[in-house]
């Protein structure tokens, strides 16, 4: 049970550094194809590319980023797991921006299921309890 909990660590440890290095390509390495999401906007969404699309249209335009996950907590759920961890995430403009940071700070709950020998999120929902600096930093890219 412990091993399935320290692959589910790597696998969130793997999605804060996919969304750092802006690697579009993997974002299927840690959520399921069907995955199914509320990021926190008011908009139930589903589908893989419509959770590429949800990083890119935030993380596309901004210049460096890093994801921090944190008291992060994995218990039983049926045939899979839930984990809950605290994300605080610092954003960077570009450009004429550079000198602008946008922090924000909350909570991913996630529902994990084995797909082809890997623990992937088939729901992630988010709860975000505070924003602060200028949210100008984000936005899609040219």
């Amino acid at each position: 049970m412990e091993n399935q909990r320290e692959a589910i660590r790597n696998q969130l440890a793997r999605f804060a550094r996919i969304l750092d290095s802006r690697r579009w390509d993997s974002v299927g390495e840690v959520f399921a194809d069907e995955v199914r999401f509320h990021y926190g906007d008011g908009r139930e969404q589903a589908g893989i590319d419509a959770m590429r699309e949800q990083f890119r249209a935030f993380l596309d335009g901004c210049g460096p980023s890093q994801h921090l996950l944190g008291s992060i907590m994995i218990e039983p759920d049926g045939d899979g797991w839930l984990s809950r961890a605290y994300v605080q995430a610092r954003h960077q403009g570009r450009g004429e921006r550079s000198d602008r940071i946008f922090d924000t700070h909350g909570d991913y709950v996630d529902r994990w299921r084995r797909i082809d020998g890997a623990w992937k999120i088939v729901r992630r929902d988010v709860a975000w309890s505070m924003h602060i600096g200028d949210p100008t930093v984000l936005g899609p890219g040219d």
